[in-house]
């Protein structure tokens, strides 16, 4: 019997999934994504070629719509999985519908089989004793997928010690101690993997500048796949995957506010992209791979299939350099040579009047119903200054100087940049990641803002 266990922290709920799954032999099912199975996937084996390899696995997507873990769950439920979930928190939340029951229910449904176990990633007690738990129900653990992601993109003044503690104990902490309890059981499988989510590691200075703490958390993750990649070669395959765009979740609605999701891809490329490193042998390790390039070289051509909104813009992931449009070679030539910074070209006369015209003008009650908040810009260059954007209050308002409430978010950059950013020529996320803008305060009202200026790009 083989078994496949894998856990899922999901931000900001920071609540730790792992899934124990029993391996069968089942009869190959159709498949209804682009990436169709082999013909014995995960098991190189002669006597199974008839088989579709079962390694269920189940991610625990707690109250959550769309989310990666439940994708590669159910892709691996379909195939028949046994899986122990275990997560946290076991009761429903109004914006993040669902439970550790609910989800085993979805297994169940989909075909697989499950046992929801309630564990604080945190813990290591905690951990040791659902990993015993699992083990005595199954025999054997093949997989473990580490999805954990508890975040705050806070630069290093405006990040709380207790948030960086969390991070540090949920992304790093939280895979090393769940790795270091499955590899005496991953040592005893002819298929071992562990899988971080987690990305490349990219010494790029533009991914520090503004979030420090995180991506020190974040790279622990990655860091692990280097070190045990080699301590366990020929022992256990050790990889890490990361997504080139920005994957529609729950959480990504709850940051971006309704609409954001035309800029994301499914979560599908990232279970099929798992899958497609299960069934990769052994040898096949200390790999920092990138969704989209693994299943090119398995022969999908045609990515619009995983898109949320086809031909639609994607935004693209952290911790990249190569991005799917131009701005990030405008960003590098500005941004990491240490040069005398180049001038930037003036706006044209009066163009945040007419910016911020524009905006007025496209407010309505529904957008200040929809966005709740007040945004204050700090420009520098001609025509800068203090502005805001009054998004919280009766009919919305916008203009130069203060707020007369308290902003919940401060924005900086140049006059140029945010004449850009909301006529569509600089996106929002390029300029946040290369340092062109800086952002104070509540992270997901700014990403929220980001639905306007898309409105006002056809009339900028």
């Amino acid at each position: 019997m083989h078994c496949w266990l894998e856990y899922k922290m999901v931000q900001p709920l920071w609540e730790m999934v792992w899934c124990f799954l029993k391996k069968l032999k089942v009869a190959l099912p159709s498949c209804p994504s682009p990436l169709q199975p082999p013909p014995s996937p995960l098991i190189c084996e002669s006597h199974v070629t008839q088989h579709r390899a079962a390694s269920r696995m189940y991610s625990f997507y707690h109250r959550c719509k769309p989310c990666i873990g439940k994708a590669i769950a159910l892709k691996a439920a379909k195939d028949g999985a046994n899986i122990v979930i275990a997560v946290k928190t076991t009761h429903a939340h109004p914006k993040l519908p669902g439970t550790i029951y609910t989800a085993a229910e979805e297994i169940e449904a989909a075909g697989g089989k499950a046992l929801p176990c309630v564990v604080d990633v945190r813990d290591e007690q905690q951990i040791s004793n659902a990993v015993e738990k699992a083990s005595g129900v199954y025999t054997r653990i093949d997989v473990l997928v580490n999805n954990a992601n508890a975040i705050s993109l806070t630069n290093t003044l405006e990040t709380p010690t207790k948030r960086v503690d969390l991070m540090m104990n949920v992304n790093t902490r939280g895979t090393y101690l769940t790795s270091k309890a499955c590899i005496p059981y991953l040592k005893k499988s002819k298929i071992a993997h562990i899988l971080n989510l987690s990305p490349p590691l990219n010494l790029n200075p533009l991914w520090f500048k503004q979030h420090c703490a995180y991506t020190v958390a974040k790279y622990g993750m990655s860091m692990c796949v280097l070190g045990m990649a080699e301590e366990f070669k020929g022992e256990i395959a050790v990889n890490a995957l990361w997504p080139k765009t920005a994957i529609h979740t729950a959480v990504m609605d709850m940051l971006g506010g309704s609409g954001i999701e035309s800029q994301c891809r499914k979560v599908d490329i990232i279970a099929d992209a798992a899958y497609s490193i299960f069934k990769k042998p052994k040898s096949f390790t200390g790999n920092f791979i990138i969704d989209e390039n693994i299943l090119k070289e398995e022969g999908i051509k045609n990515f619009d299939v995983y898109a949320v909104k086809p031909g639609h813009p994607l935004i693209p992931e952290f911790f990249l350099d190569e991005h799917p449009d131009t701005v990030m070679k405008k960003v590098e030539s500005h941004e990491f040579k240490e040069e005398k910074p180049q001038p930037q070209p003036k706006p044209r006369s009066g163009a945040m009047e007419e910016t911020f015209r524009i905006v007025k003008d496209s407010l309505s009650e529904d957008i200040v119903k929809a966005t709740q908040a007040v945004y204050q810009s700090e420009l520098s260059g001609e025509d800068g200054g203090t502005w805001f954007l009054d998004l919280k209050n009766k009919g919305g308002n916008v203009g130069s100087g203060e707020p007369s409430d308290q902003a919940d978010v401060v924005m900086s950059m140049s006059t140029d940049d945010f004449v850009k950013m909301f006529s569509g020529k600089l996106k929002p996320s390029m300029a946040f990641m290369s340092g062109r803008l800086t952002i104070k305060g509540n992270m997901a009202l700014a990403i929220k803002l980001e639905k306007l200026m898309n409105q006002m790009n056809a009339r900028l």
